[in-house]
C-alpha cells in the first residue's frame, strides 16, 4: 500500500484556506463569530468539494456537515471553535515565515481541517465520505456530542483532525478527562469579635483539597489536580463560602468509575459546613486498542509514522468510547495549543494531506470482511 496521491494537493492553496479561517476568529461560545466561522468552514467544503455543506444550529454555535453521498464509510471531525478571544489576531495576525505558520488557531485544530478538506479534494472518488467540524469542543462537545456520536456509529470509522502529537506523531490514545466543581458552604461571622461563631469554609476548602488530591494515583495513570479556589470576601470576616476547582484525567473506565463515586462521596470535616460536589469525568477514555486496525493502515503509507498516547481529550474520546474505530492527531504537525507560540509547520501540509486522502481511500475499499 502506497501513499494515495490521485491529484496533487497544493500547498499555497491550503495556506488560502487557512488564512481565510485563522482571519475569522472563532472564540467558543460567541455565537456570532462561531456562526461566521461556520459559514467560512462551509464555503471552503463547498469550494474544494462540490455539493452541500450543512449548518447544524446549536445552543453552542452552528456545526458544519458535509457528505460526499452513498453509504457512510468514513467520519472526518473536527471543530472550528478556538481558545482564544476576539482580539487575538489584531496581536497576532496570520503569518507563514521561515516554513511556519502561525496565527490563533493553526494547531488546533484550523490547520487540520484545512489539510483534510484538500487531502479528500485529491479523491477521484468521494463517496462514503461524511466532515464534521464541531462548534464546541473546546468547551466539553455538550452540544455537538449526540451529533457526532450518530455520525461515527453510521461511518464505522473515525478519524480526528485534532493537531500531531510531539515529532509529529498520530495519537493512538488519551485519558478520560472531567472537570469538579466542590461549593463549601458555612457561616460567616466577625474575624475578631466571634471568630468561634462562624464556620469557616476556607477552612473546610482546605480540608477538601487534601482529601481530593489524595485520590490521584499517577503510577496508572490517573491525576487529581485541584487548579482554582476562591474563598471569603473581607479581611475580618470569617468566610462563608468557598469553591474549588478540580482537573481529572484517567486511563481507564475503573478509574472513572472510582474517582466518581469519590467526589460523590466526600463529607465535610467541620460541623455544620456543608458541601456540594458538581462535575465527572465526561470525557471516557479513548483505549489504544480503539486505534489499532487504523494506526496500522496509517503505517503502511507512512511506514516511519510513529503513535503516542497523551492526556488532553478530544471529541475521539466519544468515538472509541461506542467501540468506533479513531484515529487521532491526523491534523497539523506543530506545537503550541491554546498558546502565543502556536504553529504549524509548512512543509509537513502535504504529506498529513495525502495522509488523509490514503486512509480514507483505504476504509472506502475494505472488503467486507476486513470489517473492524
Amino acid at each position: 500500500m502506497t501513499m494515495h496521491k490521485a491529484v496533487q494537493v497544493r500547498v499555497d492553496a491550503m495556506l488560502e484556506d487557512l488564512r481565510t479561517l485563522v482571519e475569522t476568529e472563532s472564540p467558543s461560545r460567541d455565537l456570532d463569530a462561531l456562526t461566521a466561522s461556520a459559514k467560512a468552514v462551509a464555503a471552503i467544503l463547498e469550494n474544494r468539494l462540490g455539493g452541500r455543506a450543512a449548518l447544524v444550529e446549536s445552543e453552542a454555535g452552528p456545526h458544519v456537515h458535509w457528505a460526499g453521498g452513498g453509504d457512510p464509510a468514513v467520519l472526518i471531525l473536527g471543530h472550528h471553535d478556538t481558545v482564544f478571544p476576539l482580539g487575538t489576531l489584531e496581536r497576532r495576525p496570520f503569518m507563514v515565515e521561515d516554513g511556519h505558520a502561525t496565527g490563533p488557531g493553526v494547531f488546533d485544530m484550523l490547520g487540520g481541517l484545512v489539510q483534510a478538506v484538500h487531502g479528500v479534494a485529491s479523491l477521484d472518488d468521494r463517496s462514503g465520505v461524511e466532515i464534521l467540524v464541531t462548534a464546541d469542543e473546546e468547551v466539553g462537545s455538550g452540544a455537538s456530542r449526540a451529533l457526532l456520536e450518530e455520525r461515527a456509529l453510521a461511518c464505522g470509522a473515525v478519524l480526528v483532525l485534532e493537531g500531531a502529537a510531539e515529532g509529529g506523531a498520530l495519537k493512538t490514545g488519551r485519558k478520560g478527562c472531567g472537570t469538579f466543581r466542590i461549593a463549601i458552604a458555612g457561616r460567616a461571622s466577625h474575624a475578631g469579635l466571634e471568630p468561634a461563631a462562624g464556620v469557616n469554609a476556607l477552612i473546610e476548602a482546605a480540608h477538601q483539597v487534601l482529601d481530593i488530591a489524595a485520590l490521584g494515583r499517577p503510577g496508572i495513570g490517573t491525576t487529581v489536580t485541584p487548579t482554582v479556589a476562591s474563598a471569603g470576601t473581607l479581611d475580618n470576616v470569617v468566610p462563608a463560602e468557598a469553591t474549588v476547582i478540580v482537573d481529572v484525567r484517567v486511563e481507564t473506565a475503573d478509574e472513572k468509575e472510582r474517582i466518581e463515586s469519590a467526589f460523590a462521596a466526600l463529607t465535610p470535616h467541620l460541623d455544620e459546613a456543608q458541601i456540594t460536589v458538581q462535575g465527572a469525568v465526561s470525557r471516557p477514555p479513548m483505549p489504544e486498542s480503539a486505534s489499532a486496525t487504523l494506526f496500522a493502515v496509517a503505517q503502511q503509507l507512512l511506514p516511519d509514522l510513529e503513535s503516542t498516547a497523551v492526556g488532553g481529550g478530544s471529541d475521539g474520546n466519544f468515538t472509541a468510547a461506542l467501540g468506533v474505530p479513531t484515529l487521532d492527531g491526523l491534523g497539523a504537525v506543530g506545537g503550541g495549543a491554546h498558546a502565543d507560540h502556536e504553529y504549524l509547520v509548512v512543509d509537513a501540509m502535504t504529506e498529513r494531506a495525502n495522509l488523509v486522502a490514503g486512509l480514507v481511500n483505504a476504509i472506502q475499499h475494505k472488503e467486507p470482511n476486513e470489517k473492524s
